[in-house]
């Protein structure tokens, strides 16, 4: 088979997609490309690894061809939080990274995953029930990034005709890997902090409802995606996926029911709150689930479980 190259392999979803791809295809069949965060014993260990610059086409082009790559799972980004702090940066990791990643899989003919969020939406688009196809206006650069990034890579398949699919995610919650600047960071700290400490000061509202899924469900998704049929893909980018959504409120009661001295208080950052207003509440994904059969595995109660479960072996409590 073409090996498999991920990009952003040392983040929070490309870290453990990597092991998720090796397990399944053989751990030489996928290539990890980092920049400069060093990659973790296991990540290096287990097949092969790169620096690279994804803002520097002659890298990538230089990668896929020494390993003989046919399929890039792009996920080096700049994330919601950060990117509001360095919008320029975030502007050029995302856009002209994945511009470089499209060239290259059209000059050597490589499909593509490029995961999208439900930061291409935006205080326009409907919270409830957020359509496949609706209103994009968001007031990020990171949702920006994003949306841009959706039309390019429909550009590309149309225009070019490379295979590019891609998923727009909400918020992803993993045991593995620490979160890496998003808005719906909380929702992973509060699981450390319920374990370490009992206690969580929330940078958001009570009250906010954001989507969410468990990390081994966005692996998934990705590679099931990738799988498809793509005869029946009617909409090959930007899929709504999700699988269950929630309040800090209620994470914190459902946390409370394995680990009942749990307390929650509020220091809300105005500027992740701001995003985290403009986002939906729940996100309609009947596309993914009629085009290429979507279906999470876990909902809020079996996620709580699972990472309270994982998270105490990780930190070694009782």
């Amino acid at each position: 088979m073409k090996r498999i190259l991920v990009t952003g392999a040392v983040g929070q979803i490309g870290s453990e997609l990597t092991m998720y791809l090796r397990d399944k295809y053989g751990g030489d069949n996928v290539v990890a490309a980092g920049h400069r965060k060093q990659p973790s014993d296991e990540l290096r260990n287990s097949g092969p690894f790169v620096f690279i610059e994804v803002g520097k086409i002659e890298q990538v082009s230089e990668t896929v061809k020494k390993y003989g790559v046919g399929t890039i799972y792009h996920l080096a980004a700049i994330l919601s939080a950060v990117g509001e702090s360095k919008p320029q940066l975030a502007w050029d990791v995302n856009m002209n990274g994945l511009y470089n990643v499209l060239e290259v899989a059209r000059e050597q003919n490589c499909s593509v995953f490029i995961p999208s969020s439900i930061a291409a939406f935006g205080p326009n688009t409907p919270k409830d029930n957020t359509p496949q196809d609706t209103i994009q206006r968001p007031n990020t650069m990171y949702g920006v990034t994003k949306v841009a990034g959706e039309l390019l890579a429909d550009y590309y398949f149309t225009r070019f005709g490379v295979d590019t699919r891609g998923l727009r995610y909400p918020g992803i919650i993993s045991y593995v890997t620490l979160p890496g600047g998003g808005t719906t960071d909380y929702a992973v700290e509060i699981f450390y902090e319920a374990i370490k400490k009992k206690s969580y000061t929330c940078f958001l509202k009570s009250d906010t409802m954001l989507d969410m899924m468990y990390m081994p469900d966005a692996l998934k998704s990705a590679v099931d995606l990738m799988e498809a049929d793509p005869s029946r893909l009617k909409h090959r980018n930007a899929f709504n996926v999700t699988a269950f959504s929630f309040t800090p409120a209620q994470l914190t009661e459902e946390i409370k029911k394995i680990i009942p001295e749990f307390k929650i208080s509020y220091e809300i950052d105005p500027v992740r709150q701001a995003i985290a207003d403009s986002w939906p509440n729940h996100m309609d994904d009947s596309a993914a689930r009629d085009e290429w059969g979507w279906e999470p595995v876990y909902d809020l109660k079996a996620m709580v479980s699972d990472m309270i479960e994982k998270l105490k072996l990780k930190l070694q409590k009782p």
